[in-house]
């Protein structure tokens, strides 16, 4: 018999955490989350409800068959929420054999367990049953300057290993849909930011590295393009695509805020300015600094969120200027969990990212 819990898997990552936070906040049933606790899992962002007992964890790999059967059979949820993945460009370039790992072999392994499970319920509780699938907007590759941005229709173009393997977890997930009739929904996402992101991500590593008086680096030109959403407001829509989505259809979820990357930067630093004056280096904007491009950068990227906002109802509540001030306020109020993440191994990641990368400072 089905219950009325939902499994989140990499639910100690940024947006699975910002997600059960919310779960636990806005609803009564219970969340299951199952994560394989990488670098950026930290079950620190989940103490507040550590002690819930509609709260469940579960320390595993989405691509160990038996642990994710295991956990269905256990929990019998009625939906699957699928967050886990490796998610770091950089890092796939570098290192492309876990993306392939996790992301295209671990959702294989969720699919064809929850299959099995999704098989064995009664003709109802199958109809019900969902399978959230959380991707990104760069499996659409990358667009010109007046391009028209992503829609659901887009071709499917990406360009590194990071998205090819979301890519391929796409497919997998529309296939198993089409051919077995799983209930499954994807949503594709612009870039999130917020609470609790792991600092090799761009906004954090700006914040901490300003205020640490080191060099922010920005790759090219710093012209690059992309659309960001604040992270509690991607939550809300993975939440509202469980709860009214199609079967079989795809949302794409975006914050309607194009910025380029340098716009970022002297945005942080311009509010850096404002809430640290006493920062070793003021005005923040010296730190600037443009480093070699990383290869196959995507130029620009768009979210047409029409269809979510048309179907479903759903609209971001964050504007870019109101999110980022709440992401600046939460790290320099968290300076503990900053410490923790910003561990050794941390810093060897960012030393092998950016010592090899000649830099020409912007004062």
């Amino acid at each position: 018999m089905m219950g009325d819990a939902i499994l989140v898997t990499g639910g100690a990552g940024f947006i699975g955490s910002n997600f059960i936070l919310q779960w636990m906040e806005r609803e009564t049933t219970p969340v299951v989350n199952l994560d394989k606790l990488t670098y950026a899992g930290n079950l620190r962002n989940l103490e507040r409800v550590s002690a819930d007992p509609r709260y469940t964890f579960v320390h595993g790999d989405i691509a160990d068959r038996k642990t994710v059967g295991q956990s269905l059979l256990d929990h019998r949820p009625r939906a699957m929420v699928h967050f886990a993945a490796e998610s770091h460009v950089d890092r796939s370039i570098l290192g492309p054999d876990d993306f392939i790992r996790t992301n295209v072999g671990g959702t294989f392994a969720l699919l064809e367990e929850t299959r099995a499970y999704w098989m064995g319920l009664t003709s109802e509780e199958r109809e019900s049953f969902r399978f959230v699938h959380v991707s990104t907007d760069e499996v659409y590759g990358s667009l010109g300057p007046g391009d028209p941005a992503f829609s659901e229709k887009t071709a499917y173009a990406p360009n590194s290993p990071y998205s090819a393997s979301k890519a391929a977890s796409d497919h997998l997930v529309r296939a198993y849909h089409h051919t077995y009739e799983l209930p499954t929904l994807t949503t594709n996402c612009s870039n999130n930011y917020g609470p609790y992101q792991f600092p090799e991500k761009l906004i954090p590593l700006m914040i901490l590295n300003a205020r640490a008086g080191k060099t922010l680096p920005v790759y090219g030109d710093g012209q690059n393009v992309r659309d960001w959403i604040y992270v509690g407001d991607h939550c809300e829509a993975v939440r509202v695509v469980l709860a009214k989505g199609r079967a079989g259809e795809t949302y794409n979820i975006g914050g309607w805020n194009e910025k380029t990357n340098v716009e970022i930067v002297e945005t942080i630093c311009e509010l850096l300015d404002e809430f640290c004056p006493k920062d070793p280096v003021v005005p923040h904007r010296k730190l600037i600094t443009f480093v070699t491009d990383r290869p196959g950068h995507d130029r620009r990227y768009a979210i047409d969120a029409h269809k979510i906002e048309r179907e479903l109802k759903w609209h971001p509540r964050e504007t870019f200027e109101s999110g980022i001030r709440k992401t600046i306020f939460w790290y320099l109020e968290n300076e503990e969990w900053i410490r923790e993440v910003t561990s050794g191994a941390y810093r060897q990641w960012v030393e092998k990212q950016y010592a090899s990368r000649s830099g020409v400072t912007r004062g």
